[in-house]
């Protein structure tokens, strides 16, 4: 009988063993509106949080930023999912790389934070389009953010592949994601279709079942339009604003439960040709102590901001178009080079008096690197390689067509046209109904003239001879991310006008860019093939040499004008030194080839370039060299007509 004992004994302990194990179905977050707070697996829970966004951090980073975050004090990181990033067309995904967000949600695991995720659709997030994809635009009457047919099925389409990738990392099935947000400030979007939202609540619901706290987050005007039944109400606001009477407001709508900041902003955007954004410390954390005493969970926007690398930056219109800078280090608790400022420590500081922070001190700044300066030899005008930037050949229609039109969504496309007549006086060249989206550069037979832009009145005028070649670069500077319009065409939106005669039969090259400076530059060129008189559009590079490891580093081009800067084919981001505010790119130390292997930077840039092309890698940002007023984001200060137009997120 002996042996039949010991063989029983697994048995005997199994029921012990899985008491003793994690299970997934014990795990829960949910609300408990009884005491106005979460409960986390049945115990009492307060989230502190940040936000971090993951396309705009070079995967190889996400640690060292998400490891900084909790040993601030921090138990959940926010973050957007971009639509456009991972559907850059109709049907084909992207999950690989820098855009493999469960890789994101792996080392969120690791550094033992919480995931709070926004998917969308529509993010805001400064970021293109707000996160739609510029494809949708192709059908150009389409309504986004409404129950459009048209707008529905694709993101339905969307959802199907994303929601059941997510499913597994919710936190009741074993993940780390402890709530979804359904759309995104839904009510500061003039549409107000409840349908709408109605459809996607359904949608997730369908697709990541109901244990799962779904949520809403809005400004405090846009709860009427942005909040429905059955999702948990939230709100955002910042250190200026009222908390007391915005937190009073949120309780009209979401009368029990925790009280929520979705988006605590510990700084702003920047704008180009405004002042960088700062926010006080004491400000900051003064306003978060006050509502951590409140027992409110809390979400600080940003934590850290990152970069708007390539053409991803988005623009808001304020009875202008404003385009955001490439730089999104939004005066965050941790710099966009990823280090700790004062903010942080400060804000470490108030969650102490909470909750437990981690023992141990936090990384010190990363090693920063400075060289040059570095002289910049010409490559070309954009003009003489045309046939390597659109090989396909051009596109010919009696009027333009807008970039959506030819499936261009990002950068740059060339419109050419011939005059039909000698223009031998000084002659105005204009677009109507502010056609021009965003900027255009014009030449004549391969002469640079000058610039057109959106929502500027600036004179042109041209002469040319009968049969002279006019050609007009448009560049798109990212599409209006937050607001009631978002269908923002790119391109020339009307046929521009030479005097009095409208401009017909235009040939329009989709340029290619970053295929050829990441393929075709490298090969040498064959410079006596090149004009060396720079006039407009035109390609600089220079290659160096780092000895040893070298580290991060900052891009400074004095006297350069605007343009798009690669560094070994990675499309770094845009400058504009003559607006500014910035005026440094970051570049982080893993772009760079180290030990005196060779780096290449190349330049296009687009208007007027310095006598002495240089540019220098500093140790430190230049982020702040307007002389405009600080843009102050404050909805208590605001009239609620402007308030509509403030960006959110």
């Amino acid at each position: 009988m002996a042996p039949k004992k010991l063989l029983c004994l697994p048995s005997l302990l199994l029921p012990l063993l899985t008491l003793l194990l994690p299970q997934a179905d014990t795990r829960s977050f949910v609300v408990d509106p009884d005491h106005d707070r979460f409960l986390l697996d049945g115990a009492p829970f307060r989230y502190v949080s940040g936000s971090l966004h993951y396309f705009r951090v070079p995967r190889v980073l996400w640690a060292d930023r998400l490891f900084k975050m909790r040993m601030s004090g921090l138990n959940a990181v926010q973050f957007y999912v971009p639509w456009n990033y991972h559907e850059p067309e109709p049907g084909v995904y992207k999950f690989n790389g820098s855009r493999d967000l469960f890789a994101f949600l792996k080392e969120a695991t690791l550094a033992n934070l919480l995931v709070i995720l926004r998917p969308g659709p529509y993010i805001c997030a400064e970021w293109e389009m707000g996160g739609l994809p510029a494809w949708l635009l192709r059908k150009p009457k389409i309504h986004l953010r409404t129950s459009d047919p048209d707008f529905l099925a694709a993101v339905d389409s969307w959802f199907k592949v994303l929601l059941p990738k997510i499913h597994p990392w919710l936190y009741h099935n074993g993940g780390n994601i402890i709530s979804i947000q359904v759309e995104n400030e839904y009510g500061s979007y003039r549409a107000c279709d409840m349908s709408y939202m109605r459809h996607l609540a359904g949608l997730f619901r369908a697709l990541l079942g109901d244990k799962i706290l779904l949520f809403t987050t809005d400004g405090p005007e846009g709860l009427k339009c942005g909040s429905l039944q059955g999702l948990y109400t939230t709100i955002d606001f910042g250190p200026a604003d009222n908390m007391t009477k915005i937190f009073a407001l949120l309780r009209k709508y979401e009368p029990r439960g925790p009280l929520v900041n979705s988006e605590y902003y510990t700084g702003w955007l920047d704008y180009w040709g405004q002042n960088h954004s700062t926010r006080s410390v004491p400000a900051v954390t003064k306003g978060l102590e006050n509502m951590l005493k409140l027992g409110a969970s809390v979400n600080m926007y940003m934590y850290h901001g990152g970069t708007n690398f390539g053409y991803w930056n988005g623009a808001d219109e304020k009875g202008r178009f404003l385009s955001i800078t490439t730089s999104y280090d939004y005066d965050a608790p941790i710099s966009e080079a990823g280090d700790p400022t004062p903010k942080l420590f400060a804000i470490r500081n108030v969650i102490s008096k909470f909750q437990e922070v981690p023992l141990g001190p936090l990384p010190p700044p990363s090693p920063k690197m400075t060289l040059g300066p570095l002289s910049l030899h010409l490559d070309g005008n954009l003009l003489a390689f045309l046939d390597f930037l659109c090989p396909q050949g051009p596109i010919h229609s009696i009027l333009p067509m807008t970039f959506e039109a030819v499936n261009q969504d990002h950068g740059y496309m060339l419109y050419r046209t011939y005059l039909t007549h000698t223009v031998s006086e000084p002659t105005q060249f204009w677009v109507p109904n502010n056609g021009v989206h965003d900027r255009a550069y014009v030449m004549v037979d391969g002469v640079f003239q000058g610039v057109l832009e959106r929502n500027m009145k600036r004179n042109l005028f041209l002469t040319g001879k009968k049969g002279a070649k006019l050609d007009v670069l448009l560049e798109n500077m990212g599409r209006l991310s937050f607001g009631s319009n978002s269908s923002d065409f790119k391109g020339l939106l009307e046929p521009p006008v030479l005097g009095q005669t409208v401009l017909t039969q235009w040939l329009m090259f989709p340029l290619k860019v970053d295929n050829l400076v990441k393929w075709w530059f490298p090969n040498q060129l064959q410079k006596s093939s090149h004009p060396q008189t720079p006039s407009g559009p035109t390609f600089y590079s220079t290659t160096f040499p780092i000895l040893g490891s070298g580290g991060d580093t900052f891009l400074f081009l004095p006297g350069w004008t605007k343009g798009q800067v690669w560094i070994n084919g990675f499309n770094l981001g845009r400058y504009w030194t003559k607006r500014g505010p910035q005026q440094t790119l970051y570049v982080p130390r893993p772009l760079l080839f180290p030990r005196g292997a060779l780096n290449k930077i190349t330049l296009l840039e687009l208007e007027n370039v310095p006598l002495q092309p240089q540019i220098q890698f500093l140790d430190r940002p230049i982020l702040n060299s307007t002389v405009h007023k600080t843009y102050i984001y404050s909805l208590s200060a605001e009239s609620a007509s402007e308030r509509m137009e403030l960006s959110g997120h």
